[in-house]
């Protein structure tokens, strides 16, 4: 008769086993999870080969004592045949929970549920009756038992669910990463009569049509939320077109767009101030009107911004010099105004230098803010190992729907794709030595050839000013004064095409250099004939117009190139865009458009803003004019880049070109143009005939006259003149403050630094954990192996000794 088989199960103990307290009818079942589970990894072996068990014999100290963590488990020929130890340690690794099924959470589930229940130490297994232990009989190797296993622990699940109190249930039911309709159908079948009851009730004891009332109440008050969040996305300028573009043309020409969306912020940030400070004061009290006749509109006007602009808000002469009041209505019944009529006195000096320094200061902080913020977008801490991988499987927004939506995310992944294949495809090139002499050859050849044409634009400017100079034009002949700006908008169209002739010698491997070369070779250009133009007005026209206004001058100058360089930017969109993509069709016979010049309309977008921080103390309708500009020159340029231009010949990752392009406006161009301002508020002297600093010796001699004032003005008020002294003329202020920001961004530099070394440190650990994993995989695997080599030993000696009985 056979003898029934024992098995000695080690089971390890958790620190939560020790603490519990109370038994549970249901603590074996994790014993019967992890038979099952090592014996669903391994039924496929045990289907060819078969499994062996090994019965228990009697006494301690054998060989069979030792568990079933000593029997293999035979595999294929080419598999590598592992103990049941080793299988207990793949089986607990990550990448084996990775795809679990429904069954496979509702198990896991269940067994965090008999942890929870669980009061008291599990008894060993060695103490229960053979009744009570699990048995491998029940299950049959060679069938899937995974709906059985499913209904079983869908069983078990609900019954430990039913002992849970009702927050602790809900709590892990809301956890459980199953379907609504399956969460549903569990918090039913573990509700009780009386819950359920109270479930029809409401959970406030309401009636059911109240609670119906509530339920619709939130729903509806949660998709107007939806719906107005939806609505808010959807007013974005220009959303859908930008993600056409990126999708078509890739990042990097979508980074010249988001470039000029930008700029279109600042300058709509700036004009708000001028308007409300100092423009829609002025409009609402117009000064006296000037003596003599006021000319009448010519047209021309539009391209020069004189005549009948002179007399306008538009300039800096226009604004008066006075105290804006409300005007002094006598009472009906005859008398004098009263006290509360002129209580509030506004003057238009100390509005116009506090409202331009009030709105070159935010714009200066929104710069910072926004120079800082694309720099932690666009140089995140960590590698980019794996982008590919995150980009192929986790891009796409299982959300859309339509098909128009759907196929502008197909272009945008295809083209993202594109581009970091052709930048790791890059990175593995390495040129040789005589090939990286060469090239350094020719691109110190090429600098030179740049610098020369920069040099000889920057003296064609200096002595075509110098020339308007010695021959003045008359009133007559306003035409001549675009002269000088039509000779600088030439050289900046010409001089980068020159350029880029000259870059097509030095062929750069990198797309990404080629364009940041082609930015320094341009930003030079123009902001060194930027340079002699601040010195042609502040250091030669200033001397020369004494008599006259010359504000409104260097206004009228910054406004003249401001619309001579909109048109040649449409010349040359006309021109170098659309007239060469026909001349390539039609003559030449080729398929290929034109590319997109990134950096010299980045760099024209830099060169007019310029001109607007340039002209802002002397035109305070600059800004509205570049928002005009730019806005044109959005639709303008699109339509060119769909009908004209092709995407990149060699894609690349313009990761970095926002950043970039931020910090080119904020450090040469609005730096310089802050410095322009200073100077010409503290060291130049303002016309005598026109505009709100006249008979001053300096502009901000205004603010002291008002400081003098405001400590004539009483006590009340004495705070004021101290705050001026101590904060504004002190400079010391002024360099506390430069060292607390060099400070802050010598600390953000070194917590970068801190934030890259620490996670190196956390990929060195983790590639150390997988090689722990390896290592004590292969200890467990050597000590099987020299296990299973003794009890063979022993097999075979007790054989011979058999067999042989002379050797006794």
């Amino acid at each position: 008769m056979a003898q029934p088989l024992n098995f000695v199960l080690n089971v390890p103990e958790t620190p939560e086993d020790h603490s519990s307290q109370e038994p549970s009818p249901y603590d074996e079942s994790e014993v019967h999870d992890s038979f099952h589970q090592l014996i669903q990894e391994q039924s496929q072996w045990v289907a060819e080969e078969g499994l062996e068990l090994q019965q228990r014999e009697p006494g301690p100290g054998g060989p069979e004592t030792s568990g079933c963590g000593q029997h293999a488990l035979p595999g294929p020929e080419d598999a590598l045949a592992h103990s049941a130890a080793t299988l207990r340690v793949l089986a607990s690794m990550p990448s084996r929970t990775i795809g679990r099924s429904r069954g496979a959470v509702i198990c896991q589930y269940y067994n965090r549920s008999v942890r929870l229940r669980r009061r008291v130490s599990r008894p060993e297994l060695k103490g229960v009756g053979r009744s009570a232990r699990p048995s491998l009989r029940l299950y049959d190797l060679e069938l899937d038992p995974a709906a059985l296993q499913e209904e079983e622990k869908r069983f078990l699940l609900v019954k430990e669910l039913e002992g849970l109190p009702v927050a602790q249930r809900n709590h892990m039911l809301r956890g459980m990463p199953l379907g609504l309709a399956e969460k549903r159908c569990l918090r039913e079948e573990t509700q009780t009569p009386t819950e359920k009851q109270r479930g029809r009730q409401g959970p406030r004891g309401l009636f059911p049509c109240c609670g119906r009332l509530r339920d619709a109440c939130v729903l509806a008050l949660h998709s107007l939320g939806l719906g107005l969040l939806a609505g808010l996305q959807a007013l974005k300028p220009w959303r859908h077109a930008l993600k056409q573009i990126g999708g078509q043309f890739g990042s990097s020409v979508l980074s010249y767009f988001l470039f000029l969306k930008t700029l279109l912020a600042f300058n709509a940030l700036l004009l708000l101030p001028l308007l409300a400070f100092i423009v829609g004061v002025q409009a609402a009290f117009p000064p006296p009107a000037p003596p003599g006749s006021v000319p009448s509109f010519m047209g021309l006007e539009l391209l020069t911004g004189g005549g009948r602009f002179t007399h306008t808000v538009l300039y800096y002469g226009y604004y008066s010099n006075s105290t804006v009041s409300q005007p002094c209505v006598p009472p009906p019944g005859g008398g004098q105004c009263s006290r509360e009529a002129d209580s509030l006195p506004y003057s238009m000096p100390l509005a116009y230098l506090f409202t331009v320094g009030l709105a070159f200061f935010i714009t200066c902080i929104t710069l910072v803010y926004s120079m800082s913020h694309s720099f932690g977008e666009s140089y995140r801490v960590g590698s980019t190992s794996g982008v590919h991988a995150v980009t192929v499987f986790c891009s796409w927004d299982h959300k859309v729907t339509q098909r128009r939506a759907s196929r502008l995310q197909h272009d945008n992944i295809r083209t993202h794709l594109k581009e970091l294949l052709a930048e790791w495809q890059r990175r593995r090139g390495s040129p040789s030595a005589c090939g990286q002499l060469r090239r350094v050859a020719v691109r110190g050849l090429v600098w030179l050839l740049s610098l020369g044409t920069t040099l000889g634009c920057t003296v064609a400017v200096y002595a075509f000013s110098e020339l308007m100079i010695k021959s003045p034009v008359s009133v007559e002949q306003e035409g001549a004064l675009l002269a000088l700006p039509v000779v600088v908008c030439l050289l900046n169209l010409g001089a980068p095409y020159l350029f880029r002739c000259l870059a097509a010698l030095e062929r750069h491997d990198s797309p990404v250099l080629e364009v940041y070369v082609a930015v320094c070779r341009n930003l030079i250009l123009k902001m060194v004939i930027l340079g002699i133009l601040c010195y042609h007005w502040l250091g030669r026209r200033v001397g020369t117009l004494k008599d006259q206004c010359w504000e409104n001058f260097v206004g009228q100058e910054l406004y003249r190139l401001m619309v001579l360089d909109f048109i040649f930017v449409l010349l040359d969109t006309l021109f170098g865009e659309l007239v060469w993509r026909l001349i390539s069709e039609k003559q030449l016979k080729r398929r290929e458009k034109p590319e997109f010049d990134i950096a010299g309309n980045v760099l024209e977008l830099i060169y007019g803003q310029t001109l607007t921080w340039l002209g802002v103390l002397f035109s305070p309708l600059l800004p509205a004019i570049q928002i005009v500009k730019l806005l044109l020159i959005f639709y303008v340029k699109k339509t060119s880049l769909r009908a004209n231009c092709q995407a990149p010949r060699r894609p690349w990752l313009a990761s970095h070109m926002s950043t970039v392009f931020i910090s080119l406006l904020c450090f040469p161009s609005f730096l310089g143009a802050a410095v322009f301002l200073c100077f010409a508020v503290w060291r130049v002297k303002p016309s005598s005939t026109c505009g709100p600093f006249r008979g001053l010796n300096s502009m901000y001699e205004a603010g002291k006259a008002w400081v003098r004032h405001l400590e004539e003005a009483g006590p009340r008020v004495s705070w004021l003149p101290w705050v001026h002294r101590y904060l504004v003329e002190n400079t010391f202020p002024i360099y506390l403050v430069s060292a607390l920001l060099l400070a802050v961004i010598y600390l953000h530099i070194q917590v970068v630094k801190g934030q890259r070394r620490v996670i190196c440190l956390l990929k060195e650990q983790i590639s150390n954990e997988g090689e722990d994993k390896v290592f004590l995989i292969n200890k467990l695997h050597s000590v099987y192996d020299r296990k299973e080599r003794s009890r063979a030993g022993r097999t075979q000696e007790a054989e011979r000794l058999t067999d042989d009985p002379d050797a006794w």
